[in-house]
């Protein structure tokens, strides 16, 4: 395979923690887990070094349970929290996630691998959902009036009330967001939540949980366990009141079959294979860019990221041009600054997934233009940007995700053809188009089967905009975060009709045909009036 190393650095080999991570800061966040003192442990290690990072316990299916009994005491105290006072205690935390940002952004680095420009986007994402639902939580969750069945007779009123407690399960690739995100719509909502994330990650998790607390949030609203699904899983269904999982759609899958079991709520962001299409009107240098920021943050380890690219045969050779010669001069490497561009996968099984899939795609006739090739003189983790043509149906990563900082590029002749190709996938997560015109841009995202589609932009812009729903079609999932739809589903509303005077039923001294024939009268009247 091509491979140019003169453009990427090696890594110093001896590179060490930054000084905020002490063996003292390690052990107080493992203090957090919801775990008996006398548990099995189970050890981490650094994506960019792979040298033992962080030793926790590990919760058992009774530990689980502890928590959650634990947790239904102190939701139901926390439940009858104004809303005003939840608010106060999530924008201190807000404050406080911005003020101690370099601890989180080091501790991310650590264990998950990433380059410190993408941590901190995360950084970027908790303020503004922080923000968001502290000032918008009063809206959804207050009471409101709705149409009553007969006008002026009835009063009906919409209440919220939480679920109760949430089982949040957070995977490893984005560790402050999805760790985060999800629970602090929760807690707004006047839940408690037991989470369960991936323990490669946890310890950003648990900084996270601990800066809440420090926010003002009550013992035990938000508990943390630590655990292998298979050993905890069931009990963090079997308990919980609503389940918000991201990962997997295999896992999504048996999740959402126990819920139904169950009866349960659950809302459930699962795999992608995202398509971006660049049209013939494209600016070239600014699509190129947008590839870029697409398909290689986080090492290509993100939901949202870009695997699949449609290019129109008019751009083809110039656009193909300009993206493999940003993408050779990407600087890889491990660094804690904002010096490096593309950081290191973040487990040993997902090199090997990245691996195996491009070997596969080459060995049955790919064309590599940039990339293509594990680094591990850079960490035992790292590997190249990587850019393919002549990909096939055949091969695994045609329709498969590969969670790596891989894409294919197509061609098409025209539009219908390019949505057609970019729909050609049973999942339906976020979409990318390209255009010079906004206009034509927002026609064709609109004909794209995703939950998400930004114009000239890779993903932030629809991610970002926290007062819009954010999800996936077909098989990338259920439900949404995000918006009204974010804190919402964490409750259970409920309808209070208060009739007053006179309801469907004839008074005594009215006969009941009479009766009809008035009710009848009444409703020809009301549509004819334009009532709703």
């Amino acid at each position: 395979m091509a491979t140019d190393h003169a453009t990427r650095p090696t890594a110093d080999t001896g590179l060490s923690l930054p000084a905020s991570i002490t063996p003292a800061f390690l052990e107080q966040l493992a203090a957090r887990v919801s775990a008996a003192p006398d548990a099995a442990r189970v050890t981490t290690s650094a994506p960019y070094t792979g040298v033992p990072l962080a030793d926790f316990p590990v919760s058992t299916p009774e530990d689980v349970e502890s928590a959650f009994a634990r947790a239904r005491i102190a939701q139901k105290s926390w439940a009858a929290t104004p809303v005003a006072e939840r608010k106060r205690i999530l924008l201190r935390y807000h404050d406080l996630v911005l003020a101690r940002q370099d601890e989180v952004l080091d501790l991310m680095q650590a264990e998950n691998g990433k380059t410190r420009r993408d941590a901190f986007l995360e950084v970027v994402d908790i303020g503004i959902v922080s923000r968001y639902y502290a000032r918008t939580a009063a809206k959804y969750l207050g009471p409101k009036r709705r149409r009553g069945a007969i006008p002026l007779l009835t009063h009906t009123t919409e209440l919220r009330h939480p679920k109760g407690v949430v089982t949040v399960i957070s995977p490893w690739n984005y560790p402050l967001s999805m760790a985060a995100s999800d629970t602090i719509a929760a807690l707004m909502a006047g839940n408690a939540v037991v989470q369960k994330p991936d323990t490669q990650t946890a310890l950003t998790a648990l900084w996270s949980m601990d800066l809440m607390y420090e926010a003002g949030l009550p013992k035990d609203v938000w508990q943390m366990v630590i655990g292998r699904g298979s050993s905890i899983g069931g009990a963090l269904m079997d308990n919980a009141d609503y389940m918000m999982f991201t990962g997997s759609t295999a896992s999504g899958r048996n999740i959402a079959s126990d819920a139904g079991r169950r009866l349960i709520g659950a809302s459930l962001e699962l795999g992608g294979k995202n398509p971006m299409i660049v049209l013939d009107d494209a600016d070239i240098d600014k699509a190129a860019d947008g590839a870029v920021a697409a398909c290689f943050p986080s090492a290509g380890q993100l939901c949202v990221s870009i695997e699949r690219l449609y290019v129109a045969e008019s751009l083809r050779d110039k656009f193909i041009a300009a993206f493999t010669a940003r993408t050779k001069n990407l600087k890889i490497g491990a660094a804690y600054d904002y010096s490096v561009d593309v950081g290191s996968l973040t487990t040993p099984a997902q090199l090997k997934t990245v691996t195996e899939h491009v070997d596969d795609a080459v060995a049955k006739g790919a064309t590599v233009l940039a990339g293509g090739e594990a680094r591990p003189d850079l960490g035992p983790l790292f590997y190249e940007p990587t850019i393919l043509t002549d990909v096939t149906p055949d091969m695994t990563l045609y329709d498969h995700e590969t969670f790596g900082p891989v894409v294919s590029i197509y061609t098409y002749r025209d539009v219908d053809e390019a949505i057609a190709l970019a729909n050609a996938t049973p999942y339906g997560l976020n979409a990318s188009v390209w255009t010079g015109s906004g206009a034509r841009g927002r026609a064709v995202a609109a004909r794209v089967h995703a939950g998400t589609v930004n114009v000239n932009e890779a993903f932030a812009a629809a991610w970002g905009s926290v007062d819009a729903p954010m999800g996936g079609m077909g098989d990338s999932g259920l439900g949404r975060r995000h918006g009204a739809d974010g804190i919402l589903k964490y409750t259970e509303p409920q309808t209070v009709a208060h009739q007053r005077i006179q309801g469907f039923t004839p008074p005594a001294r009215i006969s009941p045909g009479t009766w009809a024939s008035l009710l009848t009268g009444v409703l020809k009247a009301l549509k004819a009036a334009g009532v709703r």
